[in-house]
């Protein structure tokens, strides 16, 4: 395992993915930090940006919630996926052509980066085991399942469930085909243990894996990451722009 934090004190003049005829400079630290401020708030940025939440299986599900994350300023980022990326996952995952056949989390480093350079992020381009369960997610406080193989996901959620209770796991099941929107749900299934999806639609003929179903899913486990980052961050802060049910009161 590794970790590259990656600091800059002063404007840069690139970052990954940027084009060579546009060498215009991005904004500081500091500046993106405060960016960040004004759409959120003070109290919450910083609760946001200490946060770690790993990412286990970087494909339709895992790409989507990264970028979700990076994009709010969620600081640190454990990204977990032996694969590399398949002209086929382009239907559905955050990579690009030019990225076809790098590995997944290097390219997916790329494009958070691209969005928020002074992100941490760590990578492990490993296939997840029961065995390298405990010491892959030590760190992890948050840790969202977005595996293709059912066997896989049910493999993780007993690993993490037996290993660390105390963690907060969010998987995903049931997000093939496309329509029925409403029917991707996010059900708590224990204190620490929630499922994001429709729980039953399955890939098949004509109804396989699609951009804006999985989009939908993902976005159900990024959005209640969130909510779990700051559930315990009621602050004087917090606008009075109306309540939202919370993970506490969804059914269960």
């Amino acid at each position: 395992m590794r970790t590259e934090q990656y600091k800059q004190q002063d404007r840069k003049t690139a970052i990954p993915g940027q084009r060579p005829d546009n060498p215009a400079a991005i904004p500081t630290r500091e500046e993106l930090q405060q960016a960040l401020i004004r759409r959120h708030t003070g109290t919450v940025q910083h609760r946001l940006a200490k946060a770690r939440v790993a990412v286990a299986g970087l494909g339709g599900l895992g790409s989507n919630i990264a970028v979700s994350l990076a994009r709010i300023g969620v600081g640190h980022l454990h990204l977990i996926d032996f694969d590399r990326v398949d002209i086929t996952n382009l239907n559905r995952q955050q990579y690009f052509i030019h990225q076809i056949d790098m590995a997944k989390t290097e390219a997916l480093s790329e494009i958070l980066l691209a969005i928020n350079p002074y992100l941490t992020i760590q990578k492990d381009a490993v296939r997840i085991t029961k065995e390298n369960v405990p010491a892959l997610f030590q760190n992890d406080t948050y840790i969202c399942e977005a595996f293709d193989v059912p066997e896989n996901k049910a493999m993780l959620a007993e690993a993490v469930l037996e290993h660390f209770p105390e963690k907060y796991l969010i998987a995903a099941s049931g997000m093939a085909g496309y329509g029925n929107s409403n029917a991707i749900r996010t059900r708590k299934i224990s204190s620490h243990f929630y499922l994001c999806g429709d729980e039953t639609s399955e890939v098949c003929e004509g109804r396989g894996l699609m951009a804006p179903r999985v989009a939908l899913c993902a976005a159900h486990q990024a959005n209640l990451a969130v909510e779990l980052i700051l559930k315990q961050a009621e602050t004087k802060e917090r606008p009075s722009c109306g309540s939202f049910p919370s993970a506490r009161k969804r059914e269960e």
